[in-house]
């Protein structure tokens, strides 16, 4: 996830307007957050309140009670100016019938933004099998990935195609997977930026959580394809998405080389082999570096810019 300084002190906790049947209460700390939902229905089982993806720390017949980090319950960040956010939802849906409703708040901690914060990205660098300098591609494409983009305005919803490509020369087959990619309202990340998180965790598709963003299956290892569902983020400006392209050994894939996009009911799932689902688990937490690189790898960082 991306690194910064915890010391940043709480300005406001936000949530949207609550039914006069409940009342809520948010507590907003600098690494974790606790909220209490009281409920005042009756015939509401407040077991089934979810924060996120999380279920209750605990439950009473009238209070559903989370007690949970930012690194859980898909929780978003978003940095905008001098403020950076975390948010997610509280749900409820009777599990007793399916054709009701579900209820959704959104809550949202709010922080000062700290001084020396700016967000962590990687300068264009090459450590390569022989002398010849990897060479990378990436762009928005058509909806079948055919060909490039026509406009490079998005209606808010709409699948963004994007591919990514390494020239692999005379170097061995190699695997490109996009290690970072975030969006913003600047050309280069720099620490004023507005920022929304797309991959984050070495290769895990955050935004596949709250979207229909997915890899696309691979026709070659040296490619691969995003599709991106437009994001509610600087609405009507030009967007800039930054990401982190890594080439890498095919039979090195572990917890800091790899694709996961998470799939409804299934969970995170890896794109190059299902069978190995379990290095995207630290995808709800942290997934650790390795100490040892590659000799067959390089790591490169570009912008494709856009509207959405």
């Amino acid at each position: 996830m991306m690194a910064f300084v915890w010391w940043c002190v709480p300005l406001l906790s936000l949530v949207a307007a609550v039914s006069v049947n409940a009342d809520l209460t948010l507590d907003c700390r600098p690494d974790f957050v606790t909220l209490v939902w009281t409920e005042h229905r009756p015939h509401v089982d407040t077991s089934l309140f979810r924060l996120g993806s999380c279920f209750p720390s605990s439950t009473t017949a009238r209070e559903a009670v989370f007690s949970v980090y930012f690194t859980d319950c898909n929780f978003r960040q978003l940095v905008t100016g001098k403020t950076l956010m975390y948010f997610t939802e509280l749900s409820y849906k009777p599990s007793s019938d399916p054709q009701a409703s579900p209820e959704s708040y959104l809550i949202v901690c709010e922080y000062d933004r700290p001084e020396r914060w700016s967000p962590e990205y990687s300068l264009p660098e090459f450590d390569t099998y022989d002398q010849d300098a990897l060479v990378f591609h990436i762009g928005l494409m058509n909806a079948d990935f055919s060909g490039p983009a026509e406009s490079t305005s998005f209606p808010l919803g709409s699948i963004i195609p994007i591919m990514a490509s390494v020239e692999q020369g005379s170097h061995q087959p190699l695997l490109l997977l996009l290690e970072e990619c975030e969006a913003s309202t600047t050309p280069d990340l720099r620490p004023g930026s507005s920022l929304y998180t797309i991959i984050s965790n070495k290769g895990c598709l955050v935004d596949s959580k709250e979207s229909r963003s997915r890899f696309e299956p691979r026709e070659n290892s040296s490619e691969i394809k995003l599709s991106l569902q437009a994001f509610r983020f600087a609405l009507g400006e030009e967007v800039f998405i930054h990401c982190t392209l890594v080439a890498w050994d095919p039979n090195g894939l572990d917890k800091t080389k790899k694709a996961c996009h998470y799939v409804k009911d299934q969970g995170w799932n890896l794109l190059d082999n299902p069978s190995y689902n379990s290095l995207c688990d630290c995808c709800g937490s942290t997934c650790k570096s390795r100490k040892i690189r590659s000799l067959e790898s390089g790591i490169y960082h570009d912008t494709v810019p856009g509207v959405v």
